[in-house]
């Protein structure tokens, strides 16, 4: 495939390295301020894509939907990395099913956190007829980090929620209070060089079970961002990476 880039920060250099790997070619990198780049920006006729197959983007949330409405104009597909942005998703539906063009996003694209999403569903499902166990979770990032909790958090936090029934909200702030029953704590930490790192835990008064995924390189996620890009390759329509996981392990 060809590859156009939007954004060439740490995230993006390794997307470049990854998909190279695989034999496909990055045509366009679009940074305001990396020397590496062949645009600044996305002209509104859009013709630093022309030549892509599709766009991949791993920039920051303000930046996301507006990259969204000037790919979708160019009909080009789109894989969206970049967290943070969420508000925006009932316009970039909007505007997919517009154009009339592929999208998949996800809070992490990597292949190991998406096989971890499935484990923790079937834990969950087991510690919803037991009782006597409560949950928790927390997550530990590099002081890089720009937002808290991850997006990853977040949709650990869900899956947990959707599959114990007597857990009803998510709290990731610090309680000055007794914790409520039905509330699902789930923290967070910024410090240092931290790699990515998410627990998830079942605790009772007789013993702890712990789920745990660590990242050790940005590798992970930047091969399942490039592999989403080749399922997505063709297709119409709005997805996630669970479409792609589900597809991929059928």
């Amino acid at each position: 495939m060809k590859i156009a880039l939007i954004g060439y920060g740490k995230m993006g250099k390794e997307v470049d390295r990854v998909a190279k790997l695989r034999g496909h070619t990055v045509c366009a990198i679009v940074d305001k301020t990396d020397a590496g780049a062949t645009h600044k920006e996305i002209d509104s006729s859009g013709s630093c894509l022309k030549d892509a197959d599709i766009v991949i983007d791993f920039t920051v949330p303000s930046a996301v939907v507006g990259n969204i409405r000037r790919v979708t104009a160019a009909k080009k597909n789109m894989v969206v990395g970049t967290t943070g942005w969420y508000d925006g998703m009932t316009e970039a539906k909007q505007l997919v099913g517009a154009a009339g063009t592929g999208f998949i996003y996800s809070s992490n694209f990597s292949v190991g956190v998406n096989v971890f999403y499935r484990v923790i569903e079937a834990a969950a499902k087991l510690i919803n007829k037991v009782p006597e166990y409560d949950a928790f979770g927390y997550e530990l990032h590099h002081n890089q980090k720009l937002d808290s909790p991850s997006g990853t958090a977040k949709s650990i936090a869900e899956i947990l929620l959707k599959n114990i029934s007597r857990k009803k909200q998510p709290q990731y702030d610090k309680l000055d209070r007794k914790i409520n029953p039905e509330e699902l704590h789930f923290a967070s930490v910024r410090a240092g060089w931290i790699p990515g790192t998410h627990v998830v835990g079942f605790d009772s008064e007789a013993d702890t079970i712990e789920l745990k995924h660590t990242a050790r390189s940005r590798a992970g996620f930047a091969l399942g961002a490039v592999m989403a890009a080749e399922w997505l390759r063709g297709r119409k329509g709005f997805f996630t990476m669970n479409d792609f996981i589900s597809d991929f392990f059928r």
